[in-house]
């Protein structure tokens, strides 16, 4: 592996490509025109040269706010050509949680899908710093805004396609990712270009990716996983990406075949959704070698196996902030359960006290918590919160917040988040943002979110919202609480379970003690909006 970091800049990755192997395919957006690594540097150029003569700066954020597609691409590899700084957003978020992402970037300009102009408009107000709304496919109709100036995206990629005159270093940031947390506002990573090449290396390192493959994007592009693990180390490989606008079970195996998929990636209940769709003829007639599976069983591997004839199903453990530490290793038979050894070249990974920070020995539950060996080389900070920074930095090490335990062999086994994060279809969700918006109900006192666990086997949580009333306050349904929560947060992070209680329980420091909530949820009767109607959930975290 190219250890000169000055090679580690992504843009500057594309440009070899370009150089070398430039009329090789590099991306193709489902069943649209391939496009060749010549055609993506030269696109990525134009969009870049148009930035600068739109006036964007060295070092300033852009936000990012599209579905997966040729434009979120363009977008995301002009911007960090510049020299400026792509903060990339989940297309569900409205409301608060799309306020405080944009409050927190300070982000002056905005590349944005029409469909989600209503929600900024909605923010106007709250986002002083956002002064311009540049929109693909834009018609001219869409809501009013008072300030904010909207203006059409075409014409950036119209832009000259000559060499940028930007020098970027693989010590700048390159992106902002949002990533959920529990005692505040989502954290905005600070992710230099040097963290980013890693991300994309491990992924082309431990699936063995080649110039031969070709990888399944299906993969948001504003998560680390999609942008990383599967399109830059695609990128890195010099391989050929098919990306898709979004995951569907239902269409994964037949995607797989019509591209030649080789490898890809699934995150969460991904794979057992896969699994649960009916069997369609000559299914094992595919090319793909490999999977990344997070996380994995003894079934599933099975099914990958013995239903669609994939020879390696791995498992790794990483985070936006520190990359992807833990591989299991691609030739050995896989520990069901482990995440994985560390890749001994760029990381240090331990399991520690959680309240002391020493060392576990062997087979002893604690904290994972990792370090880089390559300056740069993960996450410098969270943005405009050195506190929090600091916290997770703690005796100079990235404290993860989840439980895990390591082998004699070296094998990393992840058991449980020590944090109260709570984790629904894939996606990260910050109690703390769900509880802001049930406290805006004019009816609600005080909320806490907890994750209760679903059925659905992997480790998925559902939202259990519980909430104590105004006193005097009409209660409302669990119904038009759940409606009031729709317009204002994420789809996913909409709460599944509604119960209202007299008080939360706390410490003496006044800290809601979730926990004994976890535990009230097996004992009452609550409300579930799957089942219409109240029953007595399943078991909590015990």
């Amino acid at each position: 592996m190219n250890r000169d970091k000055t090679q580690w800049v992504i843009g500057d990755v594309l440009a070899r490509q370009a150089a070398t192997i430039g009329e090789r395919t590099f991306v193709q957006f489902q069943d649209g025109a391939p496009i060749t690594y010549l055609a993506a540097h030269q696109q990525a150029n134009a969009v870049a040269n148009s930035l600068i003569e739109f006036d964007v700066q060295a070092g300033e954020r852009v936000a990012l706010m599209l579905p997966n597609s040729l434009d979120f691409l363009w977008s995301w590899l002009g911007i960090i050509r510049t020299g400026a700084v792509a903060v990339t957003i989940n297309t569900a978020y409205r409301g608060v949680f799309l306020e405080q992402v944009l409050t927190n970037c300070r982000a002056r300009t905005f590349i944005v899908h029409p469909d989600y102009l209503p929600w900024l408009a909605q923010i106007e107000d709250a986002i002083p710093d956002l002064q311009t709304a540049i929109v693909p496919g834009w018609t001219g109709h869409g809501p009013s805004f008072k300030r904010i100036k909207v203006v059409p995206f075409d014409p950036l990629l119209n832009g000259s396609q000559a060499d940028v005159n930007r020098k970027v270093s693989y010590r700048d940031v390159g992106t902002i990712m949002y990533t959920s947390g529990t005692t505040g506002p989502s954290k905005g990573v600070l992710m230099s270009h040097a963290h980013m090449y890693l991300l994309g290396q491990s992924a082309r390192v431990h699936l063995r990716v080649t110039e031969q493959d070709v990888c399944y994007q299906c993969m948001p592009l504003f998560h680390a996983m999609g942008m990383f693990i599967q399109l830059i180390s695609t990128m890195l490989a010099g391989a050929r990406a098919v990306m898709v606008p979004t995951f569907s079970a239902t269409s994964w195996i037949t995607d797989i075949r019509r591209y030649g998929v080789t490898f890809t990636t699934t995150l969460g209940v991904m794979s057992e959704f896969i699994m649960r769709q009916p069997p369609i003829p000559d299914e094992r007639d595919n090319q793909l070698r490999a999977v990344l599976a997070i996380p994995l069983t003894e079934d599933i591997i099975t099914q990958y196996r013995e239903r669609f004839g994939v020879n390696t199903v791995i498992e790794a453990f990483g985070m936006t902030e520190c990359g992807m530490p833990l591989w299991q290793p691609y030739d050995e038979p896989p520990r069901i359960g482990s995440c994985g050894k560390v890749w001994e070249e760029f990381y240090d990974v331990k399991v520690v006290d959680p309240q002391t920070d020493e060392e576990m020995p062997a087979g002893e539950i604690g904290e994972i918590v990792v370090r880089p060996k390559a300056p740069y080389g993960f996450m410098l900070s969270y943005n405009g919160a050195p506190d929090r920074t600091v916290e997770a930095w703690r005796n100079f090490w990235f404290h993860s917040g989840d439980a895990g335990r390591c082998d004699e062999d070296g094998h990393f086994w992840y058991v449980d988040r020590i944090k109260d994060a709570i984790r629904r279809r894939g996606e990260n969700i910050s109690s703390y943002e769900v509880e802001y918006v049930l406290t805006g109900h004019e009816a609600v006192e005080e909320a806490a979110a907890v994750a209760v666990p679903s059925e659905i086997p992997g480790g998925e949580d559902e939202v259990l919202a519980c909430s104590v009333l105004k006193d005097g306050a009409a209660p409302p349904s669990p119904e038009a609480l759940l409606d009031y929560c729709i317009t204002r947060m994420p789809y996913f992070a909409v709460p599944r379970f509604v119960e209202f209680i007299d008080e939360l329980p706390k410490t003496p420091s006044q800290k809601v003690q979730k926990a004994k909530l976890r535990d009230l949820s097996r004992e009452h009767n609550i409300w579930d909006r799957e089942s219409v109607g109240y029953k007595v959930t399943r078991k909590g975290r015990g």
